[in-house]
């Protein structure tokens, strides 16, 4: 409940806390600016450290390569081991690179700049990061089911070229959104194969084409196919999703996949 001063030495005595607090506030919001200079600070130095690293560990992996070509019948064992343990290591500094990354803020493609203009989309948690990639996924799985809805009354209940095209808009919409969140993914270190972007990509294409096809004999044929299609693609999807987030919070538990893997990066993996 609120306090509510009745009298004028109560009102006086209230503005003088009230005052306290405010310097507080003002001290801790300073600190808090001081704290994000450094932060930035720090991040730049980071940016530009694993860069210089990435260039030396480049300009090392050509030499020995060159080392490997021009002198291998000259080395010994005991230099090809050593050749080998640095390679590994290179691999393994590579990768630490990819990790240290995710934390830092960094530039965005071109497709992002296209649509989010330059801003910076890098979560600086392991929370945050977590949060978006499982609300991608929560996002995918209800537009799945309102999908496969859509498609089972429309291919078997009603037959309207006004509800088609709000149906295929709604196809535009969820496969441009997908591209977007994807992207963001990607740059908070997200191993989402790339032709998994692309092929959303193509759906959102695609879709912009049936949503502008007009109503026609040609359009009537492929429309039945089209929606039994969806149909099929949006349970199979269903089923995908519990089956492999399943697997995948498993094999998490275990340590054996990144925090930020999706159900479709462990199904890419587990086809190879």
């Amino acid at each position: 409940m609120l306090f509510s001063p009745t009298n004028i030495s109560e009102c006086v005595r209230e503005w003088d806390d009230l005052e306290k607090g405010y310097q507080q506030m003002q001290d801790t919001h300073r600190l808090y600016k001081q704290k994000l200079e450094e932060v930035t600070k720090l991040q730049n130095s980071c940016s530009s450290a694993i860069a210089r690293q990435r260039k030396k560990l480049k300009e090392l992996t050509l030499s020995l390569k060159a080392c490997k070509e021009n002198q291998e019948s000259k080395l010994s064992p005991k230099e090809k081991d050593s050749i080998a343990e640095i390679e590994e290591s290179i691999k393994d500094k590579t990768n630490a690179f990819f990790e240290m990354e995710a934390f830092l803020p960094k530039k965005n493609g071109l497709y992002l700049n296209l649509v989010l203009g330059n801003i910076n989309v890098t979560l600086l948690n392991k929370q945050a990061k977590f949060a978006y990639k499982d609300e991608y996924e929560k996002f995918k799985l209800v537009l799945t089911v309102i999908l496969f809805v859509f498609s089972f009354m429309y291919r078997f209940l009603f037959s309207y070229r006004v509800l088609d095209a709000l149906f295929n808009f709604l196809l535009v919409w969820y496969y441009c959104t997908l591209t977007i969140r994807e992207s963001i993914l990607i740059s908070n270190g997200s191993r989402i194969k790339g032709w998994w972007v692309f092929h959303h990509y193509v759906s959102t294409f695609l879709s912009g084409v049936m949503l502008t096809w007009p109503d026609g004999a040609l359009y009537q044929m492929f429309r039945n196919q089209f929606l039994s299609y969806n149909l099929y693609q949006s349970f199979v999807q269903f089923l995908q999703y519990y089956y492999q987030s399943g697997c995948l919070y498993r094999l998490r538990a275990l340590g054996e996949r990144h925090n930020m893997d999706l159900t479709v990066v462990l199904a890419a993996l587990q086809q190879h």
